[in-house]
């Protein structure tokens, strides 16, 4: 079994799905519709009860958990901003920048992932919101486990501060960058622009504007045996970069990605991924839409 991937993750089943007002300046994955709000949330569900039940059918083990209703969190379905686990024995709870998000971060998951999993150390970051600093877990961050490196496009989501703090607790080093899309606006999410596997990563290398900053990044992913699989700007607003590898129980690779980021993959490209991962592909559009992630930010992997 690889140390960089897990069969078990968790999912949080929305109740009140909807666009969200607080994370959309900032987020231009996000389009509104004239959907109803009671629409979009029992289309929400629907993708998402599919999605749990694809990744059940390839052997990984979900932990579904409900949104209540009372917290009022229209992106509760993307659990990744708020926390991550490690297999070196931490659970981390992140500070979000929309008010709203932050009521995600509930008490009763944090108990139950620590007795099931028997997290020794819960690191608790969310105060630095207090002072408007922002990491939003592996949405900022995207994680090469095996060889214990991060990366991460600064926006205000990310604070640059708060990320290299973030490594050296935990081991890893950092590689910060800044990332644009095609309005020259900054990438919200580094998940979004570029996700690692075990032995590949798929990339817009495009949206990194500074060449310096652009080599360093190639650099780190060469040196780690990463095969670059480059997407364009096009393939990244189709959710392209939001991807993520799991295992079966047995360790055998799975990728995850949407429909609408496997659409826009040209052949060549899904061959080579194919080369490394069983594809696992589910529609989620309503969600992509409304939410501005795809199923990456679903998916909090359980270590």
């Amino acid at each position: 079994m690889s140390n960089a991937t897990t069969h078990k993750v968790l999912m949080i089943r929305p109740v009140q799905f909807r666009f969200n007002e607080e994370t959309a300046n900032d987020n231009a994955f996000q389009q509104n519709s004239t959907q109803s709000i009671a629409e979009q949330q029992q289309i929400a569900q629907q993708e998402f009860d599919t999605i749990v039940t694809t990744l059940e059918n390839y052997g990984v083990s979900v932990k579904v958990i409900s949104d209540v209703k009372e917290s009022d969190t229209p992106d509760s379905i993307f659990p990744n901003n708020w926390m991550s686990t490690h297999q070196s024995g931490e659970m981390v709870l992140y500070p979000m920048l929309a008010e709203n998000r932050r009521k995600e971060v509930r008490q009763d998951i944090v108990d139950l992932l620590a007795e099931e999993y028997d997290y020794d150390e819960i690191l608790d970051w969310t105060t630095f919101t207090k002072v408007n600093q922002f990491l939003e877990g592996t949405g900022s961050l995207v994680l090469d486990r095996k060889n214990k490196v991060a990366y991460a496009c600064i926006s205000e989501r990310t604070n640059l501060e708060l990320a290299f703090n973030w490594g050296s607790v935990m081991g890893f080093e950092v590689i910060a960058f800044s990332a644009v899309d095609r309005k020259n606006k900054p990438i919200y999410h580094t998940n979004v622009m570029m996700n690692v596997g075990e032995h590949y990563t798929v990339i817009c290398l495009e949206c990194i504007a500074n060449k310096e900053e652009r080599n360093q990044v190639k650099k780190y992913l060469k040196f780690t045996e990463k095969e670059i699989i480059e997407i364009s700007m096009q393939q990244m607003e189709q959710f392209a970069g939001n991807m993520l590898e799991l295992s079966t129980p047995d360790g055998e690779s799975l990728l995850v990605l949407s429909q609408s980021a496997y659409d826009s993959l040209s052949t060549e490209q899904i061959k080579t991924l194919k080369g490394y991962s069983t594809l696992v592909v589910a529609a989620i559009p309503t969600i992509e839409q409304h939410g501005g992630g795809s199923v990456r930010c679903m998916i909090a992997e359980l270590f």
